[in-house]
């Protein structure tokens, strides 16, 4: 059975953190469907001002539910990781994926903006966007690239996005389902 992903998108996500992974986790063959936090389905970048058209919103997605999907992944960027915290929704799929073992994948300012409030990343490894890290006071903060404890993976900003989706891809399927994608995109 194939592997399912799901990723969050407000109004101000970092465009390179959103389509990176969408990209490439696709490319691995794993299903990846857009969700937008809010009833329209058009969600706008916060630097190019890109608009994205996502397969279906949170409500939506609520009507459906999780099950079958193996992931959920959190772009950053500013506003885009405030909406995201600020959305009761989006708290409620994250602590119920949480809750379930499945693989929480969170870059730039959302592993400190969004999984840290929920108690997600509470006395786990994990990496930010820098100086973000001082709004985290119970997890172990890291420099490095990309940070894996347990089922949750965090990276630290659009410049580590192409690592960071390797390590989902190497999570949910295998290091040699990540090699084949770094070989092919010469990351």
């Amino acid at each position: 059975m194939a592997k399912k992903a799901v990723i969050l998108l407000a109004d101000g996500f970092e465009e390179v953190e959103a389509i990176t992974p969408v990209d490439y986790l696709r490319r691995a063959g794993i299903e990846v469907t857009a969700v937008s936090i809010s009833d329209s389905l058009t969600v706008s970048g916060r630097w190019t001002g890109i608009k994205l058209i996502a397969d279906m919103t949170m409500a939506d997605l609520n009507k459906n539910g999780i099950d079958g999907y193996d992931a959920v992944i959190i772009p950053g960027g500013m506003p885009g990781a405030s909406n995201l915290a600020a959305s009761a929704e989006t708290g409620a799929l994250l602590k119920e994926m949480a809750a379930s073992g499945k693989v929480i994948a969170a870059i730039c300012a959302s592993p400190a903006v969004v999984l840290s409030p929920l108690g997600i990343i509470k006395g786990k490894s994990f990496t930010c966007y820098p100086g973000m890290e001082e709004k985290v006071s119970d997890a172990k903060w890291s420099d490095a690239s990309v940070v894996k404890d347990g089922n949750i993976i965090t990276s630290r900003a659009a410049g580590t996005a192409g690592e960071w989706a390797m390590a989902i891809i190497e999570t949910l399927l295998d290091k040699a389902a990540a090699k084949k994608i770094k070989e092919t995109v010469l990351l």
